[in-house]
């Protein structure tokens, strides 16, 4: 997530660095809707390090410019109450903490998950290997693929699709890249909360969704993806990729669901589900309300985090209706986010285990509706 505090420091070798006349260029930000500023890369840090919100639309001006111009797009009807209880719960008990935690040791176990490090480019590999591996085990009979999505930097977005009957898409995402606050290029950064929790969360439910005979078949009235994107930390660079990319190809996105930490539960503080609810779609995010309260064993709490906190933000600038659904209230989630005191021992699997039930909820409900 990005809205803690870092500080640019000297990188080491591990590091792909970029070539002088991009370290030097000047980035353009937009720190709320319509307002932008030009700075220097180390300006940039010294943003974040104020805890300035922002999204790094240096390179995404076609996105940006789309979205300023953009009449009112067409808002999509969600159901008024969910309909797939019957299938959801005979799968919700395939969920396995166990996964959970076995995944996620492994991937906080890279020294970071910083987009532009060594580290951050094998995180990535072995995350898509371990989606290629969900797909070819499971009995889905759909054209089910798993493909990396490229930048420029080394770490690579991934894109997990399940075809329904239409194209449409459902799209489930997560940010896989991490970031120490003292040392954001080489220093330690298990990311176990931030957003090692939202990307292995969501990969259990794609495991279990698949379950579904109906699913694996292709039976689902629209398309589901599942997304982990690069390089969040930075500005949201990798969902803009996607998102620009899936606008100019026309591609429609019915909707699309951030998780960004799902694991940490403030200890006396009643546990519970957060759901954003500034510069989201309105709809969308009353749709996941009553998810939340049919699957999950603990409420939910309404919550803000401000403009550009998370993914989402890259979906709705290309016209896609977008929520976001966090760990607990704002206030209450992690403080241990962007050190090396992001570790597994501050995630409950219990409680990532409460988001896990919501995703299978969410996409298995939206993968069979009429949108």
């Amino acid at each position: 997530m990005k809205f803690c505090t870092l500080t640019l420091v000297l990188c080491a070798s591990t590091v792909i660095a970029a070539p002088p006349q991009q370290r030097d260029r000047l980035l353009t930000l937009e720190l709320a809707p319509g307002e932008t500023k030009q700075v220097t890369e180390a300006e940039k840090w010294d943003l974040i390090k104020a805890g300035t919100h922002f999204i790094d639309i240096t390179d995404y001006a076609d996105l940006h410019s789309a979205s300023a111009n953009r009449l009112q797009a067409a808002a999509v009807t969600f159901p008024s109450s969910v309909s797939q209880q019957t299938a959801v719960k005979a799968i919700l008990p395939k969920l396995n903490k166990s996964n959970l935690q076995s995944t996620l040791e492994k991937f906080v176990s890279y020294q970071t998950r910083y987009y532009k490090s060594a580290t951050g480019k094998q995180s990535s590999e072995w995350l898509l290997q371990q989606v290629q591996t969900i797909l070819s085990v499971s009995n889905a009979t759909a054209n089910v693929s798993a493909r990396a999505f490229t930048h420029s930097w080394g770490q690579s977005s991934v894109i997990a699709t399940i075809p329904g009957k239409s194209t449409n898409i459902i799209a489930i995402g997560a940010h896989q890249d991490s970031i120490n606050q003292d040392n954001p290029s080489s220093g330690r950064a298990p990311g176990a909360d931030d957003d090692g929790s939202g990307s292995m969360t969501i990969l259990e439910a794609m495991r279990v969704l698949l379950t579904d005979s109906k699913v694996a078949a292709g039976q689902a009235a629209n398309t589901v993806e599942f997304q982990w994107y690069s390089a969040e930390e930075a500005g949201l660079l990798g969902s803009q990729a996607i998102f620009q990319d899936y606008k100019n190809r026309g591609k429609v996105v019915k909707a699309m669901l951030q998780q960004d930490m799902t694991g940490y539960v403030k200890k006396g503080v009643k546990e519970s589900v957060g759901v954003i609810t500034d510069y989201v779609d309105a709809g969308l995010t009353a749709f996941i309300k009553k998810v939340v309260t049919a699957y999950c064993s603990i409420p939910y709490v309404e919550t803000e985090c401000g403009y550009a906190c998370s993914d989402h933000a890259s979906a709705s600038k290309a016209g896609y209706p977008s929520a976001f659904v966090i760990e607990a209230a704002f206030e209450d989630t992690s403080q241990f986010i962007h050190s090396a005191q992001d570790t597994i021992s501050t995630v409950s699997f219990d409680h990532m285990l409460e988001h896990a039930k919501m995703t299978v909820g969410f996409a298995y409900e939206l993968a069979f509706a009429s949108l």
